[in-house]
């Protein structure tokens, strides 16, 4: 039984368009436009430097069915790369480039490239100085709405080797996801495998450990700050030791980084020192090969700063991409929120016999009862962006919620 490893990457949406981000600062937009093809090209060059003995993409390689020119070429050149280096490769396709629609410019592979089908669960070895290592099992979505459950189909087989899943799928009905070839994470053990490559959520996560593993590497570049657009993005590294997996080790990869941070303007006493504050939460961001941020900066805490921070929020983006121009990694401030509040005596406030009491105390028993806060804000929707500039929430940011709209009541009545 030999020991090796492998690199499992799922979600690269090569060459994904960032619609709406860095419109006005054109070097930047480029940067962002590269990222994913950046990416994938490191992803190479990381197969190579650890010599693993394959590569898995579990799907959603291309951004959409039509697989734009550039992704499909850069793809192949990536592939042709680590053919040369006698490094396998498996694909399946997913929701976004299943394998039945869309405009293909590559019309045969490297050696040692093999696409999965989308008829059936096909199998292919890995031999490795004359030893069969692994067996992978993959199957590719057809279409793009893909509603069976393909893991039912998987099933191991009786080669003595480690046995990998490669699959494209929504495992336990995971929110924020569209249920594409949805199953559950029984199904994923009672085939067997050993090793479950999965793609499709964007969220770095393991669900098995043990005899089975199950992994979700995540997407190879975030694109925008969704919450499982976040953070580190990359690509699994797993090491396997006597046909079960030893461990799996995160890879960052991406250039870019999404991030939001939370800076607290309460000691702050005028707007030279808070835009201090945002630089300063910015360069104590890490990050392992990040080349530029992409930054959502929220402004909390009390200060008599507030009425010139709401109604100066822009210029201070503004005046924010001046500071951090020419700095290495680059910055982009994408967006500027303020949540700040006058400081003021709020149990004071509960008392006034007037609308502004009145809402305060609302808000209190809002906080106190959750089905009457479910229903409250059933009325008002739950999309506030229109009105307010607030984000789209969650049932788990109700409370936030509250707490922003007393700020707002409190800005405007008081």
């Amino acid at each position: 039984m030999a020991d090796f490893r492998f690199l499992h990457a799922a979600d690269l949406h090569l060459d994904t368009p960032f619609e709406g981000v860095a419109r006005g600062a054109p070097a930047i937009a480029q940067s962002l436009r590269d990222a994913s093809l950046v990416a994938f090209d490191r992803l190479v060059d990381r197969a190579i430097a650890e010599g693993v003995a394959f590569v898995l993409f579990a799907g959603d390689v291309y951004d959409g069915p039509e697989r734009g020119l550039r992704a499909q070429l850069r793809f192949r050149r990536g592939l042709e790369r680590l053919s040369e280096a006698g490094i396998a490769s498996f694909i399946v396709h997913g929701n976004h480039d299943p394998l039945e629609q869309g405009w293909s410019a590559v019309r045969s592979w490297p050696p040692g490239v093999h696409v999965f089908g989308a008829a059936e669960v096909e199998r292919r070895p890995v031999i490795r100085d004359g030893e069969r290592i692994a067996v992978v099992h993959g199957r590719s979505f057809g279409k793009r709405a893909e509603r069976t459950n393909l893991a039912r189909t998987f099933r191991r087989t009786e080669e003595a080797a480690f046995h990998v899943g490669l699959l494209h799928a929504n495992v336990g009905a995971l929110p924020g996801h569209d249920d594409y070839a949805p199953c559950s994470l029984e199904d994923l053990r009672a085939a067997r495998l050993d090793y479950w490559a999965l793609g499709h959520v964007h969220t770095r996560q393991i669900l098995l450990t043990g005899e089975t593993w199950a992994v979700y590497p995540g997407n190879l570049q975030g694109r925008s700050f969704k919450p499982s657009e976040l953070g580190s993005k990359g690509a699994s590294l797993v090491h396997v030791r006597g046909n079960r997996v030893e461990r799996v080790d995160h890879v960052p990869l991406a250039p870019v980084r999404f991030e939001e941070i939370t800076v607290d303007v309460s000691g702050c006493s005028d707007l030279a020192a808070v835009e201090r504050a945002r630089v300063a939460g910015v360069e104590a961001l890490e990050g392992s090969g990040v080349e530029g941020w992409v930054i959502a900066a929220e402004l909390r805490g009390e200060t008599e700063l507030h009425p010139e921070l709401a109604s100066r929020a822009e210029d201070l983006r503004t005046s924010l991409e001046d500071a951090t121009a020419g700095s290495t990694p680059w910055v982009h401030w994408a967006r500027l929120t303020v949540r700040s509040s006058l400081p003021v005596d709020r149990e004071a406030l509960r008392e006034r016999q007037d609308l502004l009491g009145c809402v305060l105390r609302r808000l209190d028993a809002l906080r106190r009862d959750p089905v009457a806060r479910e229903a409250f804000l059933a009325r008002v929707d739950r999309r506030l962006a229109s009105l307010t500039g607030w984000k789209e929430i969650s049932a788990a940011d109700d409370l936030a919620l509250l707490d922003d709209v007393e700020n707002d009541a409190i800005d405007k009545l008081l």
